[in-house]
């Protein structure tokens, strides 16, 4: 009866070891289901952007982490896209502002033409229009006295006349250039023929300058002395040709290879002593 009674209680008395790892595995997996149930709610269109980040970032060759790819790609794209359209805006104004030169250039060249023909000065003067300049060349004798800077009455009315067909273009700017041929010159008045041209040159610019209408800020003038050749000094009628004034209208609108030309020129105005020693602005 004694053995009975104490395998009775060695019953009731069970092992519940197993308990605690049961309890265990049930809290892993309730928070397995609380993971799965935060997990299924998720930001599906935040997801599908950083997405579409990493993707932009990769094909173009960027780190997942480069700012500019995945940050300010669009502030940049909108700035570059502004930009083009400021620099297309600006070519296209220029090319009006270009025509727009062309055309008065033309007209006044056809307006000084007529003008020489009419007066039967062919012989005296002549125009040329390039890509830098309209040119009017005035031959010496149809200004000045041999050796003389003084322009002569008959000159004056001329360059009254070409004053008053320029005063129609006011902003324009104007170089006012003389020239000798290689014979000497070394009297009282001038010691050489850069003194020479230079007087000339600007001798003929006052008088353009008596025309109120020009702001004597655009006007300038250059001695090149013997120079600047168009012919050869070695015959009368060559020199004849050397011996002028020219008046320069200059563009403002001009093409790179015009410009380069320009550039060029005026290097060599600054580096020869003939131009450098001779070249003035108006005050």
């Amino acid at each position: 009866m004694s053995r009975r009674n104490r395998h009775e209680e060695h019953e009731e008395h069970a092992d519940e070891s197993w308990l605690l790892p049961y309890s265990d595995l049930m809290t892993l997996l309730l928070a397995l289901f609380i993971v799965l149930y935060a997990a299924s709610s998720i930001n599906i269109s935040k997801l599908d952007q950083l997405s579409e980040a990493f993707n932009s970032a990769f094909s173009a060759g960027l780190g997942v982490l480069d700012k500019s790819a995945l940050i300010e790609s669009d502030d940049e794209a909108s700035k570059s896209q502004k930009q083009r359209h400021e620099e297309l805006g600006l070519k296209v104004e220029q090319e009006k502002l270009k025509q727009q030169e062309q055309e008065n250039l033309e007209k006044l060249k056809k307006e000084l033409d007529q003008y020489i023909k009419k007066n039967g000065l062919v012989t005296q003067l002549e125009t040329q229009l390039n890509q830098s300049q309209l040119m009017i060349t005035i031959r010496d004798n149809a200004l000045f006295a041999s050796g003389s800077a003084a322009v002569k009455p008959s000159a004056q009315q001329l360059a009254v006349a070409i004053g008053v067909m320029l005063q129609k273009y006011p902003d324009f700017e104007i170089l006012v250039s003389g020239h000798t041929d290689n014979q000497p010159i070394n009297t009282r008045e001038f010691a050489n023929n850069w003194e020479l041209s230079s007087q000339r040159a600007l001798n003929f610019m006052q008088v353009l300058l008596q025309n109120s209408s020009f702001d004597p800020k655009n006007f300038s003038f250059i001695g090149y002395g013997e120079y600047r050749p168009v012919d050869t000094n070695d015959t009368e009628a060559g020199r004849a040709k050397n011996r002028r004034v020219e008046v320069s209208i200059l563009r403002k609108y001009t093409d790179n290879s015009a410009t380069d030309t320009v550039v060029s020129a005026i290097s060599e105005d600054l580096n020869a002593p003939a131009a450098s020693a001779a070249t003035t602005t108006a005050n």
